[in-house]
């Protein structure tokens, strides 16, 4: 797994102590140095030997003469030589024996965990030393895929063990690649940089994971141009300083300045926003490595191993079949150089995984991300957390206080957001949180907002989310037989969204209305239907049971109807299936 750590001698049966902690060899921590030989200068290394009974004048003076120091440990085999030609003949084993037992003692070793979609995995140690922080655990209480947990109840898992997986199969492919393409030149630094933005790159998720930035600061912050890659590079920074982790990823070979840049420039992309026009946008890498920005989050062509994680993990909880091999893809994965720019690539007889692995996606969209319960219980928690975002505090950096929809702004207080709000204001009992706090105890009691139907437009037009959607639908009431109630733009809910989030998408409209009155709800399908029939939008499924004395009126909607009766009667040896969606 490229770990410092591994190789030359075998790994001890237990996980290494932490530095500092009792038993270790060395002796009072120098300042700065947290007791880490991988730290430690000539100086101290020499009266390490000395210690150990290797306290030849001799010796010692070779040995500073030479300028070795406690880096050597980050790889020990390597500089095996560098150590024994300052050695005489009979001071070489032991000498390399006492800096063995050194190493072991004190660098950590790659912790395994027990994954359900990718198996016993390897963690290199730097990577969990950025797990046990409070800004990684943060994740264990985010649900990766918001309100469907509250459809599918197997899609119970959280962001924490997506990203685990990300980093994992990012660290897979860039070692694949290496492996297969020496020529590349990838060093064990690029392998590094590339697993830790793989872990890393949903930091910045907020409650209840796209719902937050999708459809809660859209509603309350319409003018902030936010997304969650911003709050991951920002979290990313807040997570290396204040758990004071510079100095340990000095100790595993990183060059700050630039390795630093070039993990934050995988997860949110180029860090200088002017830098987009020209040739070359980034400053971690240079354009000769221009492949490893396509690891983590391919910006040329979506295929990335944040999707294979997500579609193996979703599909496995969400109970749906997912026949894109990821393991496969990983073989037939090469750099190859198109005009000009190194890109990864695949085998053109792969095309038929890759399918599979669109095709995963367009299920998981259709059956699960949107799904029309599910979205509206996210638009449900949604307008809950609007009506608690100006009395709910959180203390920030300084003692500042944030609100929900502000807390981004201060990683402190944004370390604290998780989906835990939910059930403080669920389990709130002061008179200021009672509006949202009914909207949530309408979800835990079922009593969720009526579905009344749903409509896509032309496929030349696009729909923009606005206020003069319900207020449309308010004045659609229908001329012919209408009913006897009275609707206004406040009752109706409407959702715009898009089925696929990329090119090619189809838009759908989906109309909820608030009271659960059978009265109300019959009435606000026929305003539906009527809005439908004047916006020339497509005929909702059941419109003609619903509303038969209003479906008549769009010859349109009627001729596609005669057409399929037509189609229909005639003979043929194989049956039609609506696949027009």
């Amino acid at each position: 797994m490229g770990s410092p750590a591994a190789g030359w001698a075998a790994a001890p049966a237990k996980r290494a102590r932490r530095e500092g902690s009792p038993g270790g060899l060395c002796g009072p921590a120098a300042p700065g140095d947290r007791c880490d030989p991988r730290l430690w200068d000539t100086e101290r290394l020499c009266r390490h030997l000395a210690r150990c009974g290797l306290d030849n004048p001799g010796l010692l003076r070779r040995f500073r003469e030479s300028g070795v120091t406690g880096s050597m440990l980050l790889d020990l085999p390597a500089c095996a030589f560098e150590i024994t030609r300052v050695c005489l003949p009979g001071e070489r084993l032991e000498v390399l024996a006492s800096l063995n037992r050194l190493r072991q003692q004190h660098v950590d070793m790659m912790k395994v965990f027990n994954d359900p979609i990718h198996g016993h995995i390897e963690i290199h140690p730097l990577l969990v030393r950025i797990i046990d922080t409070p800004q990684f655990q943060r994740l264990r209480y985010i649900k990766q895929l918001g309100g469907t947990y509250f459809v599918f109840p197997g899609a119970s898992h959280n962001r924490f063990e997506h990203s685990l997986g990300v980093g994992y199969l990012a660290g897979c492919l860039v070692r694949e690649l290496k492996e297969k393409q020496p020529e590349l030149d990838i060093t064990q630094r690029d392998i590094l940089c590339v697993e830790i933005a793989g872990l890393c790159h949903d930091l910045g998720h907020g409650p209840f994971s796209h719902m937050f930035d999708g459809r809660f600061i859209p509603l309350v912050r319409p003018d902030l141009k936010w997304k969650h890659e911003t709050a991951s590079v920002e979290m990313f920074e807040h997570l290396i300083t204040s758990n004071k982790l510079e100095e340990v990823m000095k100790a595993y070979g990183l060059v700050l300045e630039e390795d630093v840049t070039f993990i934050k420039e995988q997860i949110g992309g180029p860090i200088d926003e002017t830098a987009c026009e020209k040739s070359w946008p980034y400053r971690g890498r240079p354009k000769e490595k221009s492949f490893l920005y396509e690891i983590v989050a391919n910006k040329k062509n979506g295929i990335d191993v944040d999707k294979w994680d997500y579609f193996a993990r979703d599909c496995h909880h969400l109970g749906i079949q997912n026949n894109f091999d990821y393991k496969r893809l990983l073989k037939f994965t090469r750099v190859c150089e198109v005009q000009n720019q190194k890109h990864i690539c695949t085998r053109d007889k792969e095309v038929g995984n890759l399918y599979d692995m669109f095709h995963t996606r367009n299920s998981l969209h259709r059956r699960a991300y949107q799904h029309k319960i599910g979205n509206i219980i996210e638009i449900m928690i949604t307008e809950a957390f609007q009506k608690a975002d100006s009395v709910f505090k959180i203390e920030g950096s300084g003692g500042k206080q944030y609100q929900i929809s502000t807390a981004m702004e201060d990683m402190e207080a944004y370390t604290k957001l998780t989906d835990n709000i939910y059930l403080e204001i669920l389990h709130s009992s002061g008179p200021e949180l009672q509006e949202a706090r009914e909207i949530l105890r309408k979800i835990e009691r079922r009593q969720l907002y009526r579905f009344l139907g749903e409509t896509q437009p032309e496929a030349t037009r696009e729909i923009v989310k606005s206020n003069n959607l319900a207020e449309g639908i308010a004045h659609s009431k229908p001329e012919k037989d209408p009913p006897d109630v009275e609707l206004k733009a406040e009752d109706f809910i409407i959702d715009v969204s898009k089925l696929l989030p990329m090119r090619f998408a189809e838009q759908i409209i989906r109309v909820y209305c608030k009271s659960q009155d059978p009265d109300v709800v019959s009435a606000a399908k026929q305003y539906f239907i009527q809005w439908c029939i004047e916006n020339d939008f497509t005929k909702p499924q059941d419109s003609d049971v619903v509303a038969p004395h209003l479906t008549p009126m769009k010859k349109s909607w009627n001729n596609i109807r005669d057409d399929e009766h037509k189609r229909a009667s005639e003979p043929s040896c194989r049956q039609r299936l609506p696949f027009s969606k």
